[in-house]
């Protein structure tokens, strides 16, 4: 299976939940270019990767970190985030 299979409809955010255990799940983000993740808050810690293109993650600690092909950053529990689509991007959420 291949991620660029997972989103065909190319809306501004598109998720799917590509796994998930008893203590945690994968969720694949495509964003396209200029999508826009609303604010929210995660209640356990998380790591999103990029995949492909180029997304803006902002945090309520004024983070506003540039993630492209293989950068990650850490999202700590209970911290109101949010990205933005720079280019079309393919996202990992671990948690």
């Amino acid at each position: 299976m291949n991620l660029a299979d997972l989103h065909t409809q190319n809306l501004p955010l598109e998720t799917s939940k590509l796994f998930e255990a008893s203590e945690g799940k994968v969720i694949h983000i495509s964003l396209q270019k200029n999508g826009f993740l609303k604010e929210h808050i995660t209640k356990v810690p998380a790591l999103l990767l990029c995949i492909s293109g180029e997304t803006v993650y902002e945090d309520e600690n004024n983070a506003n970190i540039t993630l492209k092909n293989g950068d990650y950053v850490t999202i700590e529990a209970n911290v109101k985030h949010w990205l933005v689509g720079i280019a079309q991007s393919s996202l990992i959420l671990i948690k």
